[in-house]
């Protein structure tokens, strides 16, 4: 499956980020259906608020992915951080918050249901 970024859904579009994502892009077994994502995010976004009230008040959704452009820091529940630089593949495990360094392009996998739970908890806290 090809599909071109312009043509992916943007399920959020707030000042500094721009979030799209494309269902059903295929099946990770043992993780249902998985979802294509584009994000763009601007220099000083940070993920902590917006998952406040999930477990661990942390993403606790797995995601593979590459950085296009850009620069972002990931934390997980120990404190421990780990950044990606543009050309970097990624695999973030259950269990993060997010800080973008630098302005960002990144295109992530993810399993779809456990995401889509995350990004509509997003959308409720910049909505609420």
């Amino acid at each position: 499956m090809r599909i071109a970024k312009n043509d992916i859904d943007v399920k959020m579009d707030i000042p500094g980020a721009v979030i799209r994502q494309q269902t059903g892009f295929g099946d990770a077994t043992g993780l249902g259906k998985i979802s294509g994502e584009y994000f763009s995010l601007s220099a000083g976004v940070d993920t902590t608020p917006l998952f406040l009230g999930l477990d661990g008040d942390m993403c606790q959704c797995p995601h593979w992915g590459y950085v296009i452009q850009g620069e972002l820091t990931t934390t997980d529940a120990s404190g421990q951080e780990e950044t990606v630089s543009a050309g970097d593949l990624f695999y973030w495990p259950p269990g993060h918050n997010v800080k973008v360094t630098s302005d960002a392009e990144i295109v992530m996998f993810s399993p779809q249901s456990q995401h889509s739970h995350v990004i509509s908890h997003m959308i409720e806290k910049v909505s609420g």
